[in-house]
This record gives C-alpha cells, structure tokens and sequence, in this order.
C-alpha cells in the first residue's frame, strides 16, 4: 500500500510541474511578445514623437514661414550701401539680372562694371546695388563710375574674358515712381522693388562704343 501510495503521489508531482511549466510557458511566450513592444513604444514617443518630429521636426518651422526671402537680399543691399532704399535696390536687381545673362558667378573678376550717373545721391545709389550683387568694386579695380547726366543714368557690366557686355537703365516708370522718395519711405520703396518685374524696374539698351572691347 505504502508503495502504490508512494507511486501515486509521484505521478501526481509529475502532472503538477508540467502543469506548471505549461502554465508559464505561455506566460513566458506572453512576457516576450510584449518586451519589443516596450522599446517600440518608446521609441516613437522619445525618438520620433516626442523628441523626433514633436519637439525637433517642428520647431524651425514657424519660424521658416515667418522668413521673407527678400530681407537677406535687402540686408546684403545695405551692407554695401548702408541703407536699402529703391535706387540701390535696382542697383541690386540690375547686377543680378546682369551677371545670370553673362553667365557669371557673384565676386566673379572676369566681370567690369562702368556705372554712368551724374554726382547725385540716388542716381549713384544704384553702383552700391551693383556691388552687392555682383562682388565688384572700387578696391578690385572692376567697378568704375563715369559722370553723366541724368539722362545718360546707366550701368554696363562686361565679362572681360570674351568682351560679352550688357547694358541697363532704370526704366522710364521706375524714375518716375521712385525719385526723390522721402527718406521716411525709402526701406518701404526699396522692398517694394524686389517685388517688381524686371520691365518695371530696368531697360536693356544698346552698350556704348566706349565699354565695348577693344
């Protein structure tokens, strides 16, 4: 009896431990199923939701929107000319236009520019505006400016390397919407022009003899 009873309770330890080992099994199977999901949890709310895309990923764009692409321009204007106003400004936009069409590069020394203005603050204005866009001047040897009058108010620039030149000049409706701007408006006025088009700010015209190679 005692050795059928001894025999029995062996058995009955044996269903208990592989009842216990299925029953944490599953557990087990449970605990490591959700262990990934810890770090993957994790990792979306530290790496790419919270500090990721939440804090990171938004954080220059308010203030990308509130950026106007016009004011480093307007800036770059004024650091030569020490003022923006609209007379440097289609100094500015000239240059620009100049250098694209002699398929130069800014501070490029194959460029000469020759701007013609008589001795009067706004007609000049418009060498400084030069000088911010193209990289030229007085201490490179490649800006110049020449007396004029009034109506001979223009600017050549030169790629030297093939004689190629571009002459322009303030176009008829800019002179006559931009002169004598009082001082008060003059960085509203020089704004406003970075927003018109070419044909209302500047002309091409012929290249005088004078700048053409020799």
């Amino acid at each position: 009896m005692s050795s059928a009873v001894s025999i029995l309770l062996v058995a009955v330890a044996s269903i208990h431990c592989g009842g216990a080992g299925a029953a944490d099994g599953p557990r087990h199977a449970a605990g490591h199923e959700q262990r990934p999901l810890g770090p993957e949890h994790g990792h979306g709310a530290h790496g790419h939701g919270a500090h990721g895309h939440g804090a990171h990923g938004h954080r220059p764009s308010p203030g990308g929107p509130a950026t106007d692409p016009r004011d480093d321009e307007l800036r770059a204007v004024a650091a030569i000319h020490g003022g923006a106003g609209p007379w440097a400004v289609a100094g500015y936009r000239m240059g620009r236009y100049a250098i694209a069409k002699l398929g130069l590069a800014q501070g490029s020394f194959d460029l000469e520019v020759v701007h013609h203005s008589p001795r009067n603050v706004q007609f000049s204005c418009i060498a400084d505006g030069a000088a911010a866009a193209t990289g030229a001047s007085l201490g490179k040897l490649n800006l110049s400016l020449v007396e004029a009058t009034e109506a001979g108010v223009e600017t050549t620039y030169r790629r030297k390397s093939t004689g190629q030149a571009i002459t322009l000049r303030p176009s008829a409706a800019f002179r006559a919407r931009f002169r004598d701007v009082p001082r008060e408006k003059l960085g509203p006025a020089g704004r406003e022009v970075l927003s018109l088009p070419d044909a209302e700010v500047f002309e091409e015209v012929r290249t005088p003899p004078a700048s053409s190679p020799e």
